[in-house]
Order: structure tokens, then C-alpha cells, then sequence
């Protein structure tokens, strides 16, 4: 099964959920059903949102923690500044 097989499965399994709840063929306190249910869409966004911030925040913080790409980042870069210097290019 592939990821966007997966996914699809996954959302459809999460609104069908949803729309049994909405509709009120799965019983539920009469509070619940009213003043929860239908904000759970909402809910579910803002908490994904917050995850995400999370950790693109979380990402960014640990950036630095990748010597190796820093110095495979460099090497490049002093490939590219002697490419340039052959071709009569003043980088510095």
C-alpha cells in the first residue's frame, strides 16, 4: 500500500468517524453532541497547525546539529568559487 493509499484510507476512515458522529447515529450526551462535535474540524485543524509549528520550531533550533552537512555545504561552496575563479569571476 503507498503513502497516498495510506493517507486516503486514513481520511476517509477519520470523516466517515466524524460524520457518524455529526449525524447522530452513534448516541452521545446531549452537551457533547451540541457544543463539541461540531467544533471537532476546527479543533483538529488548529491542533495539526500547532504540530507543525512545533516542530518546524523544534527543526530549526536543532539546525546546527548537522556537522556533516555544514562541511559537505562548505566544500561545495569552495567548488563553486573555483569554478567561478577559472572562468574569471571575482568571488571574494
Amino acid at each position: 500500500m503507498t503513502r497516498a493509499q495510506q493517507t486516503i484510507s486514513l481520511a476517509l476512515l477519520v470523516s466517515s468517524v466524524y460524520l457518524a458522529l455529526f449525524l447522530e447515529l452513534v448516541p452521545l450526551p446531549p452537551a457533547v453532541q451540541e457544543q463539541i462535535v461540531p467544533v471537532l474540524p476546527f479543533w483538529l485543524l488548529v491542533s495539526f497547525g500547532a504540530y507543525l509549528l512545533a516542530r518546524l520550531g523544534y527543526n530549526v533550533m536543532t539546525f546546527n546539529d548537522v556537522p556533516e552537512a555544514h562541511a559537505e555545504l562548505m566544500a561545495e561552496i569552495e567548488l563553486a568559487k573555483k569554478d567561478l575563479r577559472t572562468k574569471g569571476v571575482d568571488v571574494d
